[in-house]
């Protein structure tokens, strides 16, 4: 199980497609301290991004999330990860399609494991999504720090095409329905 940080923070790792996105989404809400792009959940160690693209090493683009729970709860941060991709599609978001696009929970702890399942329990009870839940919820695996270059990338490159016509909608999303969840920097 992943090490809890000292200062009452806490660790998250999810995957739901592309890092660039997610990271985005993730850095603006208040009680995330730090978002690293990564890969995760594969079978070789310190893959490059080349090899993640082939979809050959069996990792997928995730998001490590260290948060402080007083601030921001797990609950809530799955709630803004189930809001914020399509948990119906397998190894598919958008036109990013492979197993590295997946939609994956990697619990760092078994509170964390629990709580994910009686999420998606929820959401597929209420019927909030039309197709099934695809969400796989497995234990930590080792994550893998993506190259400089990932690191960051929405908020480096504004005004790259990718940016403007698939991650500002998502930023966009969570301003209208999360803004109380917003740091205010990015309100």
């Amino acid at each position: 199980m992943s090490e809890q940080n000292n200062k009452n923070t806490e660790i998250a790792i999810f995957a739901n497609g592309c890092f660039w996105c997610t990271e985005a989404v993730f850095q603006r809400l208040k009680g995330v301290e730090a978002v690293v792009s990564g890969y995760t959940g594969g079978a070789i160690k310190n893959p490059a991004y080349r090899e993640i693209c082939s979809g050959r090493t069996g990792h997928a683009e995730g998001i490590k999330i260290t948060f402080n729970p007083t601030e921001i709860s797990f609950e809530e941060l799955l709630e803004v990860f189930f809001a914020t991709h399509d948990p119906t599609t397998l190894n598919r978001q958008g036109n990013d399609v492979g197993t590295q696009y997946r939609s994956e929970i990697f619990y760092t702890t078994a509170i964390q494991a629990q709580q994910a399942k009686d999420f998606i329990e929820f959401l597929e009870k209420e019927r909030v999504f039309k197709n099934p839940i695809v969400t796989a919820i497995s234990e930590e695996k080792p994550f893998y720090k993506a190259e400089e270059d990932h690191q960051d990338f929405y908020n480096s490159n504004p005004r790259q095409p990718y940016c403007q016509f698939i991650i500002d909608p998502k930023i966009n999303k969570i301003k209208k329905y999360y803004a109380n969840k917003l740091k205010k920097s990015t309100a």
